[in-house]
């Protein structure tokens, strides 16, 4: 079994995304645990080295890190899939996902992961990231066990 860690810059408060992400949690029956951090800084650079802080004070280093980015590869649901059950399958059973607020992940944090990931070249706010991430999440724990959630 998975345990899915996912470290999120911004708190999300009730509304359609939070409401979006209570109903994609409750269905992944893998562990899932969600990590927010926030900075206090008003300057962007500051803001994000603060955030990137924050960020590494969660990262467990037998946890395999896999960060949103929009240099990341940009996987189909079934290649998601196959990677998770491929770190599974080795022994990698903690993933760690980050993903950075609206200025992005620092340098440190990129290299940090194994592996970076994108849901294409469009910019998505975080929030809407955060849903996007929890639905692909359960989209693979179906896919994995064989359910018909998924279609091609």
């Amino acid at each position: 079994m998975l345990k899915i860690d996912i470290i999120a810059v911004g708190r999300l408060r009730k509304g359609p995304f939070f409401e979006l992400c209570q109903d994609y949690s409750t269905r992944i029956r893998w562990s899932l645990s969600l990590y927010e951090v926030e900075s206090k800084q008003t300057d962007a650079a500051a803001a994000q080295r603060e955030e990137s802080r924050k960020i590494a004070e969660h990262l467990h280093e037998s946890a395999t890190l896999i960060a949103l980015d929009e240099r990341g590869e940009s996987l189909r649901s079934t290649e998601f899939a196959s990677v998770l059950r491929t770190f599974a399958d080795s022994g990698r059973s903690h993933i760690q996902f980050v993903i950075g607020g609206a200025d992005g992940l620092t340098p440190d944090i990129r290299d940090r992961a194994h592996r970076l990931m994108s849901f294409g070249r469009q910019t998505w706010p975080h929030l809407l990231a955060r849903v996007m991430l929890l639905e692909q999440v359960y989209r693979a724990q179906q896919i994995i066990a064989g359910h018909p959630y998924h279609r091609e």
